[in-house]
């Protein structure tokens, strides 16, 4: 993937902070400016936070670390599932279950029982049953997958997290500092960054700047993976320089919440803008 530029994070929305009055006071040194409401993030600092999670995944991952995707939101959990899976690791895109960090040997008891009963499924077993028996484990073996089926291969706690919206994920957070495991996340303005190791303010409703960061996270695994692997071919993609934002992009992104206020929404639903998909979900 190449290295993420300050044009393609426009173009998916990621500056687009919630309405003014919405904001978390301690986001204010990531907030850029503010046009119609609606306050305009820092890109500047988007991208250069990017490349730096960039090459702090790409480490962990190439000491031999893992690192956990959490997404629970509509707009997050393709995403999180797609890229998770893409690169090899760990993912959470339904529910995070209380006590998945800081009491992992329950948990991993649970997925020695999801384990157990697809063995059990598979082997015809189940055919012996009743059908109202039968329908009572198949719904337990389906929910089991849909709240473990991301972590079921993670032997142990992992090394660092990756949140999409540290507001809905908050005990994920919680447990995470408890732990003293390190947390990188999207954060948008109406959250607090005070708990996050490596904070990326980002808009973390628009489903396509979730995309491209949780790519080009993903991206950094992989590079990682290809250094643990003492891979000579593996290059890396993040960049050493800066881009400044001039009058230009001011101008572009002016412009740009002018155009999606009046429409109300922007292509994607949960996308561009705020006012008409986030606050219709009463965020």
């Amino acid at each position: 993937m190449a290295d993420v530029s300050m044009k393609a994070l426009l173009e998916t929305g990621v500056h687009f902070g919630h309405r003014t009055h919405k904001r978390e006071p301690k986001m204010k040194p990531y907030i850029f400016t503010e046009r119609n409401g609606i306050h305009i993030l820092d890109l500047q600092q988007t991208t250069n936070s990017i490349r730096g999670a960039f090459k702090i995944v790409r480490e962990v991952v190439a000491a031999g670390g893992v690192v956990l995707f959490v997404g629970t939101k509509r707009q997050a959990q393709d995403s999180i599932q797609t890229e998770a899976e893409r690169c090899g690791m760990p993912y959470v895109s339904n529910r995070w279950l209380g006590g998945l960090m800081t009491n992992w040997r329950t948990i991993k008891d649970r997925i020695r029982d999801l384990e157990r009963m697809e063995r059990a499924q598979a082997a015809n077993e189940w055919d012996k049953l009743k059908k109202k028996e039968r329908l009572i484990l198949e719904r337990k073996l389906s929910k089991l997958v849909d709240r473990l089926g991301g972590i079921r291969n993670m032997a142990k706690t992992p090394q660092m997290l990756f949140i999409v919206d540290v507001r809905r994920e908050e005990t994920a957070v919680k447990e995470s500092n408890k732990l003293e495991i390190p947390v990188m996340a999207m954060v948008d303005t109406n959250c607090d960054p005070s708990n996050i190791d490596h904070v990326i303010p980002a808009n973390d409703d628009a489903i396509r700047a979730i995309k491209l960061v949780l790519a080009h996270m993903a991206d950094a695994v992989l590079e990682g993976i290809g250094m643990r692997k003492d891979d000579p071919n593996v290059e890396s993609v993040a960049a050493d320089t800066d881009e400044v934002i001039d009058e230009d992009t001011v101008d572009w992104v002016s412009q740009g919440v002018k155009d999606k206020v009046s429409v109300g929404i922007g292509a994607d639903d949960g996308d561009l803008p705020r006012d008409a998909a986030a606050d219709a979900e009463q965020k």
